[in-house]
């Protein structure tokens, strides 16, 4: 029976402290600044809608913005004519005209990158925005990830990052499925908080 009575009584006294506690109690250590200070672009280029869905996956996690990467003239719809163009592009360094720039580029400090992989490498969209002379990348965090079907993955990953020398970069994603869960990496990089 004491042993009841002292049980009791230790529960009512630990009771009243929890169940005051707050989110809004937690250590420093239990935050991750680097989230909340970041401003995040998720630039994307996507032809058959995989891209798009790990893009937006991101942004849910995130809460970047979204800016989708077109060319002036669209690819081919159907596979094997986009491929060829594709081909071409790549062989002959072609860089496509993009329909839209991003607004205040300069307002942004963390960059996810995102394409498909197409021969072997990323899109040469993805190179025309890069390459273009109104966005200054130095300085900003570059994070590259992309989708494919069977290999090239790191390759794809490696050319972001080479297109982006003055840039710091965190480690790539690559996946081949368009629904896979991102926030182990996003934790893992430290852009969401390890909750």
């Amino acid at each position: 029976m004491r042993s009841l009575i002292l049980i009791l009584s230790l529960t009512w006294a630990i009771f009243p402290v929890s169940a005051c506690s707050t989110p809004n109690n937690r250590s420093e250590s239990e935050t991750t600044p680097e989230v909340t200070n970041r401003k995040i672009l998720i630039a994307y280029f996507s032809w058959g809608g995989s891209t798009q869905q790990v893009a937006e996956n991101i942004a849910e996690h995130t809460g970047g913005t979204l800016f989708k990467i077109e060319t002036v003239n669209s690819y081919p719809t159907d596979y094997v004519p986009c491929t060829e163009v594709a081909k071409v592009e790549r062989d002959e360094g072609i860089r496509p005209e993009l329909k839209t720039v991003v607004e205040n580029m300069e307002q942004y400090d963390t960059i996810f990158i995102g394409c498909p992989v197409w021969w072997h490498t990323a899109p040469m969209a993805i190179w025309s925005f890069l390459e273009n002379e109104n966005y200054n990348f130095k300085g900003k965090t570059i994070i590259p990830f992309c989708t494919y079907a069977a290999t090239y993955r790191d390759e794809t990953l490696a050319k972001i990052v080479e297109l982006t020398p003055d840039s710091k970069h965190l480690k790539g994603f690559g996946t081949t499925d368009k629904n896979a869960d991102v926030t182990g990496w996003l934790k893992e990089i430290g852009i969401v908080s390890n909750k």
